[in-house]
């Protein structure tokens, strides 16, 4: 590899929103996803090895398939409003885990990923998360 020596145009894609391959799965429209220990977008559920992908921006379909034959675009930063419990206004600024597709705690369970942190406190059943993968 060698350093440049003149100008050169760099292929940029939208950080906020991008597509990605997806397992064998079903994702809904508004469900947080993970990027799985195969490195396939998946709904969020705890898992060894997974990581924050986004929220979804669409449905997508990958039941009847395999892992890759469908993609999906997520949203990958921005304030999105999750459910969960026993929230109270000092919450605020707290990191939140996923449970699963739609649920966050502020409490970690085991290889739950974190989400993003608390912006506002809705009620004590919702909350919005500021999220940036």
């Amino acid at each position: 590899m060698t350093a440049l020596t003149a100008n050169k145009e760099v292929a940029e894609k939208n950080r906020r929103l991008l597509s990605s391959p997806v397992a064998v799965a079903s994702i809904f429209k508004g469900a947080i996803v993970k990027i799985n220990a195969a490195g396939f977008l998946a709904p969020m559920a705890a898992e060894a090895g997974a990581s924050m992908a986004g929220v979804a921006y669409e449905a997508c379909d990958n039941s009847g398939g395999s892992a890759g034959d469908v993609e999906c675009k997520v949203l990958r930063e921005g304030v999105f409003e999750f459910v969960s419990s026993g929230l109270a206004q000092s919450d605020l600024g707290a990191t939140v885990y996923a449970s699963d597709d739609q649920t966050v705690s502020t409490t970690q369970g085991s290889n739950e990923v974190a989400v993003g942190k608390i912006s506002e406190v809705i009620s004590a059943t919702a909350c919005a998360v500021d999220i940036e993968v």
